[in-house]
């Protein structure tokens, strides 16, 4: 008897484990990740193959030590990614003309040559219904050469092409969504050229975030084309701690609106000012959740429209590089004055947000009308941004043992808006920061 009942808890245990191995096969079969034993099958694992991700490559050990499946084209925003979107300036009122011709300036005004390289249709780019074969249609009065043609034109000036939807029903306009087309749409994208899709969180009913995002980012996967996947769900199911294996970024808060604060805190759905959403990535501490290919989104830059000074243009596009966050331009680049151009074509300032260590920076000092932030870099470097938030100019100060990273070396220091070098850390900062504006350090190990 005792040798039978070992023989039968010996055959139990052989089944368990063989389903277990399986389980990424009947995910498979229903259209998600592909088993890992698959990898030498589809577009995605021939990618995976190369060193990048696909279907068929898995991410880190979970629970009990399994390997956890992964949702998405890995490799595709090792830096956090540059480009433009419509929504923050144009809305509704987009055309393939102002695509065209943004797309041009961006390859020939030097914004190209600085890093930015998507140019993103968000909302309002389709007919109010699908057709009669349930496909998505651009609308024809808007784009009459069709998106096939503009993101052929897109890419001929050496850029990306990107697109929105929805994982709702509706989008937030009221245009057709992506639920229950998860597939189709992606195919649909991918035989545009599309490169980056951004997926809203409208009309989404009783969803759970995270099995949707999964399904669409395993509707792009098996469409074959490598495809950078923003993930707009607001920060409402907290996706900083379920969304790297799904998508190459994800929004943290509600949208941003061209003002300074509107006294939100960064939790209102809309008209968040962007100081407001700085605080909220401090009060959440979403820095241990970013890295290369997974970055918090702060959402689109408001550098250059008409709600914020000079000034507060600098500051903001400064934070949002000390954030290690996308960098989408929401301006009109067609109006675009020499000043913001700068701005935005600081390579400097740039080369924080791009760093290739992608670390987040984070607050450390919050006293009254001023905040300190450090961000870490390559090579043992740190930036150090100063934040003056009081309504009049100040003499501000900072003292360099105050910063408790620096660890007591002693560091070179470079003004990276002034273009100057300021000598060492031995020497501690004094100068004038105008109201809303920040003073922006770039340090490196004295030799």
């Amino acid at each position: 008897m005792r040798k039978l009942m070992i023989l039968l808890v010996l055959s139990l245990t052989t089944i368990a484990l063989a389903q277990d191995g399986n389980t990424g096969a009947r995910r498979n079969s229903r259209g998600g990740i592909a088993a890992q034993g698959e990898g030498a099958r589809g577009a995605g694992a021939r990618r995976g193959a190369r060193g990048g991700a696909g279907a068929g490559n898995f991410g880190g050990a979970g629970r009990r030590g399994r390997p956890q499946p992964v949702y998405k084209y890995e490799g595709l925003a090792l830096t956090p990614p540059m480009g433009w979107n419509t929504w923050n300036t144009f809305q509704r009122n987009i055309n393939e003309d102002l695509i065209k011709g943004t797309a041009k300036i961006i390859a020939e005004s030097g914004l190209k040559d600085a890093g930015y390289q998507y140019v993103v249709i968000d909302d309002c780019w389709m007919t109010m219904e699908r057709d009669e074969n349930g496909q998505l249609v651009a609308d024809p009065e808007k784009f009459p050469s069709g998106m096939k043609a503009l993101a052929d034109y897109i890419h001929s000036l050496g850029l990306k092409f990107g697109i929105y939807n929805d994982a709702g029903t509706r989008t937030c306009a009221g245009f057709p969504g992506g639920r229950g087309h998860e597939y189709e749409d992606a195919r649909l994208y991918a035989s545009w050229g599309v490169d980056y899709v951004k997926y809203d969180w409208c009309n989404t009913g009783t969803a759970n975030a995270q099995e949707t995002y999964k399904t669409f980012g395993s509707a792009l996967l098996a469409a074959g084309r490598p495809i950078v996947l923003s993930m707009c769900e607001w920060g409402k199911n907290e996706p900083w701690t379920f969304a790297a294996p799904i998508s190459h970024l994800w929004r943290t808060t509600g949208d941003i609106a061209s003002r300074y604060s509107n006294g939100t805190g960064g939790t209102a759905g809309y008209n968040n000012g962007w100081k407001d959403i700085l605080d909220r990535q401090a009060e959440l501490k979403l820095e241990q959740y970013a890295g290369p290919d997974h970055w918090n989104d702060p959402d689109m830059l408001e550098v250059g429209t008409r709600g914020l000074t000079y000034a507060e243009s600098k500051a903001h596009f400064s934070f949002w590089c000390m954030l290690a966050a996308p960098l989408m331009m929401g301006n009109d680049l067609r109006s675009m004055n020499d000043d913001i151009l700068k701005i935005l074509t600081d390579k400097e300032v740039i080369a924080l947000d791009q760093d290739p260590l992608g670390k987040q920076g984070y607050r450390v000092i919050d006293e009254e009308g001023k905040e300190v932030w450090v961000k870490e870099l390559s090579d043992g470097d740190w930036a150090v941004c100063m934040l003056n938030d009081t309504e009049n100019d100040a003499e501000m100060s900072l003292n360099w043992s105050d910063l408790e990273v620096l660890a007591g070396k002693t560091y070179n220091v470079r003004d990276l808006w002034a273009k100057k070098d300021l000598g060492t850390t031995k020497d501690n900062y004094k100068g004038n920061v105008v109201t809303h504006d920040v003073a922006l350090f770039r340090l490196s190990p004295v030799e």
